[in-house]
């Protein structure tokens, strides 16, 4: 009898233990949601307040103290945000993110070699994270070392394809180099992945004037024939691959020069981007698959290659045209908006052809 009592004792302490334990995390996890919500409208020293409650009840949660650092940060008390974010850095659940607010308080601080070393290290532990590559290239460009930020955004492009900040600053720095073609494609991809903020209306206007700059200097649709130019490189393989998928994009637009005499404008890019995607997929699709394309013939057999092609150049080109478009075919515009809705635009893996060749113009 004293054996069974003693029995359901501890199980009856156990299950009070539990029913504690179980409180406590909930309580804790309303108090970091209730947190992320002061931070997300700029309360931080309440966000503080709560994140050190909810620390209370789970010392050693390490996404609670990250958050703590990240709101010291934003509130621009940097020596505290650096010495509850530096000890994180080592633990076994440490992230990307931390290595990146890690690189943002020791730039605030002018520290560039040390936000330098956290960027390298972090990318060496979370080679795939996109938002790293994104800052450190940032970082670089800050300190004039173009090359280097350049390649950060392109590495970062081939290893986590779906981040859109590597194609915004890479399209932006390649507006500005000899030759647009990458502007033009990295341009029409961020656009997609981010499609209704500030950068966007930004990219926009570097999309159209990329077009313009490229087919108002003829010796940038010029390209050697890509088997050629594999050849003559010695290149092979991937190496060649990327090569090639650049001329053929050149050599394509090339011919459609005809199109844009009377110059460029939503209209004539329409003609001119329905030629090149009637070319791409009756000889170059299969040997170089690329998800933009796709995306663009399945408008294009969707009856929404217009609508879609406005809704990219025609705020740029001219609002009041554009406005009056989008009146006169609602239904098709309405279409369109409703298939981007449903259908978020998606990279696929290994379909990085950039070959890292890069000269700005003087």
């Amino acid at each position: 009898m004293n054996r069974r009592f003693s029995l359901l004792k501890k199980i009856l302490i156990s299950g009070l233990l539990l029913f504690t334990q179980v409180a406590w995390a909930q309580d804790a996890n309303e108090l970091f949601s209730t947190a992320n919500n002061f931070i997300r409208s700029g309360d931080y020293a309440n966000a503080i307040l709560v994140l050190n409650q909810a620390l209370q009840l789970e010392p050693d949660n390490t996404q609670f103290r990250k958050q703590l650092g990240f709101a010291y940060y934003l509130r621009g008390e940097m020596p505290k945000a650096q010495k509850i974010i530096e000890p994180l850095l080592d633990k076994k659940d440490t992230d990307a993110q931390l290595y990146q607010i890690a690189g943002n308080i020791y730039q605030s601080r002018q520290d560039w070699k040390g936000a330098q070393r956290l960027y390298d290290k972090g990318i060496r532990k979370f080679p795939e994270s996109g938002e790293l590559y994104n800052d450190n290239g940032q970082l670089l460009i800050s300190l004039k070392m173009y090359d280097g930020a350049l390649n950060n955004w392109l590495k970062g492009i081939e290893k986590d394809p779906n981040f859109p900040g590597n194609y915004y600053n890479a399209a932006r720095t390649y507006y500005y180099s000899k030759d647009p073609v990458w502007a033009i494609l990295y341009g029409e991809i961020f656009v997609n992945l981010e499609s209704y903020t500030t950068r966007t209306a930004e990219i926009r206007d570097i999309l159209i004037e990329s077009y313009k700059k490229l087919f108002n200097d003829p010796s940038m649709l010029n390209s050697i024939p890509a088997d050629m130019e594999s050849s003559k490189k010695g290149r092979h393989g991937k190496a060649a691959e990327r090569t090639d998928f650049v001329n053929v994009f050149r050599q394509l637009l090339a011919k459609q020069t005809g199109v844009i005499s009377n110059g460029i404008d939503p209209e004539t890019l329409i003609m001119l981007r329905t030629r090149f995607i009637l070319d791409w997929y009756n000889f170059y699709s299969f040997k170089y698959p690329f998800a933009l394309f796709d995306m663009q013939r399945t408008l294009l057999k969707e009856g929404m290659f217009e609508a879609y092609n406005q809704w990219i150049f025609g705020p740029v080109a001219s609002q009041a045209s554009y406005r009056a478009w989008t009146n006169l075919h609602k239904t098709e515009y309405d279409k369109f908006m409703q298939y981007q809705r449903n259908h978020p635009f998606k990279l696929r893996p290994d379909e990085y052809y950039n070959d890292g060749r890069f000269t700005l113009s003087r």
